[in-house]
């Protein structure tokens, strides 16, 4: 006689049973492991630049640029608009800075109120920018504005993502 080991039927269906409900396990769990791990596999497009202006266009004093861009948030895409106060500083050196107020994310102003002709000024609640962006002191703001990365080329200027100045009060 042989020495095999011969599978008895209730070995047999356990075998097959829990192969087939390994599969069926995977094939569900397949879908639920991309989703959890495919925003860290894609490809962030940040850096992406927008046209905004003509540098011809750019003086000493802020102006409002505004422009818009693609977004797509899961299914629904949308157009968004995007503003940027740009200006050229003492330096001549181009300057981009987001609208964005840094105490509630209201929109602030270049010289809207008689009292702070040359600031930057939020109407909510009474912030204060100085031309470059700066907080002013005792204002609620204790943040600057973000500026905006940015390049010139071909006598063009594109705005990138608006980052965080950094300092404040």
């Amino acid at each position: 006689m042989s020495d095999k080991k011969r599978v008895s039927r209730r070995q047999f269906l356990n075998y097959t049973l829990t192969g087939v409900g390994g599969f069926m396990a995977a094939g569900m769990l397949a879908p639920m492991v991309r989703f959890a791990i495919d925003p860290v596999l894609k490809t962030k497009e940040s850096g992406d630049f927008v046209s905004v202006a003509s540098v011809d266009e750019i003086t000493n004093e802020p102006q409002r640029f505004e422009w818009t861009i693609d977004q797509v948030d899961a299914w629904y895409e949308s157009e968004v608009q995007k503003t940027a106060w740009v200006y050229r500083n003492e330096n001549d050196e181009i300057v981009a800075l987001s609208p964005i107020c840094t105490h509630l994310g209201c929109t602030v102003d270049w010289a809207s109120n008689e009292e702070y002709p040359n600031e930057f000024f939020c109407p909510c609640h009474g912030g204060r920018y100085t031309k470059d962006g700066a907080n002013v002191p005792g204002t609620p703001p204790t943040a600057p504005l973000p500026h905006f990365e940015f390049k010139v080329e071909e006598g063009m200027l594109y705005l990138g993502e608006a980052k965080e100045s950094g300092g404040g009060l």
